[in-house]
């Protein structure tokens, strides 16, 4: 039987909050920023590990670092 892998936090409908109740614009927002964090961590040193980026950009909206409209 196959693992299924799921985002549990932050939870998502406290993310959609955050974004207005807008799913689309939480997904621009989380995406444009985990392209940020990638391109980040590609310049740097090679890593072990790759980073989860989908999941430190959703902890960064949900905390208010990254905000709709900024």
């Amino acid at each position: 039987m196959e693992k299924k892998l799921v985002m549990m936090e932050p939870p998502i409908d406290e993310l959609i909050k955050k974004c207005g109740g807008s799913k689309y614009l939480l997904t621009c927002l989380v995406a444009k920023r985990a392209k940020e964090i990638a391109g980040i961590y590609m310049s740097g040193e090679p890593q072990d590990k790759d980073p989860k980026v989908i999941a430190i950009a959703a902890e960064e909206v949900m905390q208010g670092k990254i905000k709709p409209g900024s």
